[in-house]
């Protein structure tokens, strides 16, 4: 090797294992942690044997137990509504399609608006029953009461002691019992005078099955039947599907029986009941009279053509008043006959021409204009203003009264509907 590659030789970098840092370092140099040891379990627990799943736990079988008794308690209950709703659609159909049963209610519901409007308007409706009909006479009595059908409640014991009293010449009776032999109405039935009509509310379909109206034959059936006994549905006797249809028969017989009597039920209801959420609800001051009002088109229109030989009478008024589901009639070009009205014919006055009966009718001339949109507490006020005169209008003389007549009428002059001045101030309270 000569010199020179000696030198070369010489000048090579020296390989070492050492590291140089030019710049300080930016972190730290600590060692991450190290990752934590497995609990090592003890000798004795890598030969524990695994327990076996098992379907007979207590605590698991105690949860199946509380299931199926949830299951079982809804059955039953699903059970109950169901034997009580075949029970109504029973009982609807029996009303639909049976004779004795809707000359029954026909006769009831005639019974019960004739008697409201005799002896002064002090007729009332006595419902009389002891035991859970009791019960469902005491919920009648307020039904009826709410829809301004007067109403008392008469305990069957308690009348022979002195109550017997609440009856007068007036009254129409309304007896529940299921059965149709209570012993206490049985006991009651000598002491009720046999002028007033009588109503018996039972599970008899037939007359002629029944104790009661075979002491009584003059008695109108309101029959309550269900479809099978109480025992069979639920293995006691207890009063529950019978309880149900008697109530809904009358409160049937109540709902049917305002309608005639009133022109406007909800109107009624809403003046008796002015408390709770039910009255919250029902007053509308803001309701306009148009809502109120008896639409033309449900008017019931009788003409000279039409009822027989040319010569309207009080009958005929009075037949077409009661055809009509508003209970109001037009007569022609002559004028109108509002409810109220046609209510106050007497028997005298069925056979006079109704030209004769000049107080019956209300001209056109002499109806009372109230616009569609106005509010019913605005038009009640105005009116009571003609009432006392204080308007200059009316009321002076008389003229307007609570049987007056009230057309309501569109912007444009359209007459669109009827309503007696009582209705309206009634909807206003």
């Amino acid at each position: 090797m000569g010199s020179r590659d000696k030198k070369m030789v010489e000048q090579r970098p020296v390989h070492n294992s050492e590291v140089y840092l030019l710049r300080p370092a930016p972190f730290p140099a600590i060692p991450p942690p190290s990752p934590p040891s497995p609990i090592t379990p003890a000798e004795s627990d890598f030969c524990a044997p695994i327990e076996p799943l098992s379907l007979d736990e207590p605590a698991i079988a105690a949860v199946c137990d509380e299931r199926r008794a949830l299951e079982g308690r809804l059955a039953s209950a699903v059970h109950v509504l169901n034997t009580e709703t075949t029970a109504l659609q029973c009982i609807t159909k029996l009303y639909s399609t049976d004779r004795i049963a809707r000359d029954g209610f026909h006769r009831a519901v005639e019974a019960i608006t004739r008697r409201q409007g005799e002896g002064g308007n002090n007729g009332k409706v006595v419902v009389i029953g002891v035991g859970k009909s009791g019960h469902i006479a005491k919920k009648l009595v307020a039904t009826f009461n709410s829809l301004a059908i007067q109403a008392v409640f008469l305990h069957p014991t308690e009348a022979l002691h002195g109550d017997l009293g609440q009856i007068n010449r007036a009254d129409a009776l309304l007896l529940i019992t299921f059965s149709g032999k209570t012993p206490e109405l049985l006991t009651l039935l000598p002491h009720l005078d046999r002028a007033l009509p009588l109503i018996l509310l039972t599970s008899h379909t037939r007359p002629d099955t029944c104790e009661l109206i075979r002491h009584r034959p003059d008695t109108i059936l309101l029959p309550a039947p269900i479809h099978e006994p109480e025992t069979t549905s639920f293995g006691v006797s207890a009063p529950t599907t019978s309880t149900t249809v008697a109530l809904t028969v009358g409160d049937a017989l109540a709902i049917v029986a305002s309608a005639e009597l009133h022109p406007s039920v909800a109107s009624v209801f809403a003046k008796n009941h002015p408390g709770g959420a039910i009255g919250a609800a029902l007053r509308r001051p803001h309701e306009e009279v148009r809502h109120l009002a008896v639409p033309l088109d449900g008017i019931a229109s009788l003409d000279e053509n039409g009822a027989g030989g040319g010569r309207i009478t009080g009958a005929d008024v009075l037949r077409a008043g009661y055809a009509s589901p508003s209970g109001w009639v037009r007569l022609g070009g002559w004028g109108v006959v509002s409810p109220s009205r046609i209510r106050r014919l007497s028997s005298a006055d069925l056979g006079r021409a109704i030209g004769e009966l000049g107080w019956a009718v209300t001209a056109r001339a002499d109806f009372v204009s109230i616009a569609a949109d106005t509010t019913v507490r605005e038009a009640a006020e105005w009116i009571r203003g003609i009432m006392v005169g204080v308007t200059g209008r009316r009321g002076e003389d008389g003229t307007c009264r609570a049987d007056s007549v009230i057309a309501v009428v569109e912007k444009g002059g359209e007459c669109v509907g009827l309503l007696e001045v009582g209705t309206l101030l009634e909807g206003a309270v």
